[in-house]
């Protein structure tokens, strides 16, 4: 299982409460779809999350990359995407919803993560699952995350108020 988180934007009372869910349900696997905003958020999210972390540069991220060269589980990509295999399933994630175009570009993926929206969502194009997990933050929308079994394909959204 991995836990999909995107627009955190320094919400630390949010970010431990998912983080508390996912030591509860031993997940080890994580990808952020971007905007934690600043290097203290990093720091925070990286010490307390014991798993890999598959990070996306989100467009408001204000903190220099150079600092992620201190933590060994963090994975960073640039906003326009990266990409992982987990369980057989070919998976990518970028931040803002236009780079699915470069990740389609890029070849065939199972599922794509995006971010930026803050708004949780599903949809399929060209065959593929596209899932925004929506905004950790609880930025204009209430603040959800997704945990996506790998196994059996279920994303199940994960809204904070009802934690």
């Amino acid at each position: 299982m991995a836990v999909i988180i995107s627009d955190i934007h320094d919400n630390l009372a949010n970010l431990a409460k998912c983080l508390d869910y996912c030591r509860a349900q031993n997940i080890t696997t994580m990808i952020c779809c971007g905007d934690i905003t600043n290097s203290d958020t990093v720091d925070y999210l990286a010490k307390n999350f014991a798993g890999t972390i598959h990070l996306i540069m989100g467009n408001v991220d204000n903190f220099d990359d150079g600092i992620l060269t201190h933590y060994r589980n963090i994975r960073y990509y640039d906003r326009k995407g990266g990409h992982m295999i987990m369980d057989g399933k070919r998976i990518g994630f970028c931040h803002e919803p236009y780079h699915v175009k470069h990740l389609f570009a890029k070849g065939m993926y199972d599922i794509i993560f995006y971010g930026h929206t803050h708004k949780p969502w599903e949809s399929q194009e060209h065959g593929v699952r596209l899932i925004n997990p929506g905004t950790l933050g609880g930025v204009f929308q209430k603040a959800t995350f997704a945990v996506w079994d790998s196994e059996t394909g279920e994303v199940a959204l994960q809204i904070l108020e009802t934690m």
